[in-house]
């Protein structure tokens, strides 16, 4: 059996996520409108396979929503650029620090950011 793999990928949001988002917008005070905002997140999928369930509500087999309701909404495209030179990564543990990594490090930059 092949040993899973994960990947970090982004998605672009549509920016009306940061005047229509409460949370999305208390989480990125440093946001100044410019930049893009981007959802960060970890897969054992492919990125456009996860992608395509977020944009789709998807639950898994016991009927949970494990897609994002910021990326169902907001959500329009994948971002490559920004994630094909890190992938893929070994462990669970590791994708899940590297998301968070990543994620507070363009917020740093002034992105608005969203990841879990």
């Amino acid at each position: 059996m092949a040993k899973v793999q994960y990947h970090i990928y982004f998605v672009e949001l549509s920016k009306r996520v940061f005047s229509e988002n409460r949370k999305f917008r208390e989480a990125n005070p440093q946001f100044n409108g410019v930049l893009e905002c981007l959802y960060v997140g970890m897969t054992s999928k492919t990125p456009k396979e996860r992608f395509e369930q977020h944009k789709t509500g998807y639950r898994n087999k016991k009927g949970y929503k494990i897609s994002s309701n910021i990326v169902e909404k907001y959500g329009m495209y994948l971002r490559p650029s920004l994630y094909n030179h890190i992938n893929p990564i070994a462990t669970r543990a590791e994708a899940v620090k590297m998301e968070e990594t990543l994620a507070l490090e363009l917020r740093r930059q002034r992105y608005a950011v969203w990841f879990n």
